[in-house]
């Protein structure tokens, strides 16, 4: 540790009523915001000392050392503080390529478009990958978890696509060769995947679902292309099941039968 006279330029920041500041984590390289966190007058010379990125957690009242569970740490190679004296930039190198939780390159992965938010980057490494069995306390505990809005965004987002693809070349994308074959072909890869998901779900245990959630996904996307081949978006199916919350299952079929 230091003498604490050459830490005099921690009197320098105006730490909030917490004793905490915002820092922002900014790549060296391409300059992209990668992510936002907290520090502490400890963690902040902890930074400075290792030049490793280490902050401090709100929900755990604790230290966080970057990448302690996943592994991707944080080269920090400047420390910078604006002119208010209340917020920190790290120039750092992100090591792993993966600085949000949710194994993307950057916290900051969704754009605000005229449909609302929507998401633009992929996920480079599934989060279970990186955290195991601890992906969801880490998630909770460090940071914000992925929301619901999320999940509907990516529903969104691939009916976007799909309708974007129904023009294109049926040579260029899988999407577009169904649409050129017609209904028929769209109905008739429905009924498939429908019937790999039976099955999938036949031979699934609660042990071992893997099958079942690729199957499932092969046909949520089907009947996602076959929504498209009306102009129907997933959200759409989505208001209906809202509709339904205050319905039991029984009235609301009583319903159909009388309509």
């Amino acid at each position: 540790m230091q003498p604490a006279a050459q830490n005099q330029w921690l009197d320098d920041i105006k730490f909030d009523a917490h004793g905490l500041i915002p820092a922002i984590a900014q790549d060296r390289d391409t300059g992209r915001i990668l992510m936002v966190a907290w520090m502490n007058r400890e963690s902040l010379l902890l930074t400075a000392e290792r030049r490793q990125g280490v902050y401090f957690s709100r929900s755990r009242q604790a230290l966080w050392h970057k990448g302690e569970s996943s592994g991707h740490t944080q080269d920090v190679h400047e420390i910078r503080l604006d002119c208010d004296g209340d917020v920190i930039v790290l120039q750092i190198t992100q090591n792993g390529g993966i600085a949000c939780h949710t194994g993307r390159e950057s916290c900051f992965y969704r754009v605000l478009t005229p449909d609302g938010w929507q998401i633009v980057d992929a996920v480079k490494k599934d989060p279970e990958a990186i955290y195991g069995a601890t992906a969801h306390t880490h998630a909770t505990s460090n940071i914000e978890s992925i929301s619901t809005s999320e999940t509907l965004d990516v529903l969104a987002q691939l009916g976007q696509i799909v309708q974007q693809r129904k023009n294109v070349d049926p040579k260029s994308s899988y999407v577009a060769s169904l649409y050129h074959k017609g209904l028929n072909k769209i109905l008739e890869k429905v009924g498939e995947e429908a019937f790999e998901t039976v099955i999938a779900a036949k031979d699934a245990s609660e042990a071992d679902t893997q099958d079942l959630i690729y199957e499932t996904a092969d046909l949520w996307f089907h009947v996602i292309v076959m929504l498209g081949q009306f102009n129907v978006p997933p959200q759409a199916i989505l208001d209906e099941l809202s509709r339904r919350f205050d319905l039991s299952g029984l009235d609301e079929k009583a319903s159909r039968t009388q309509e």
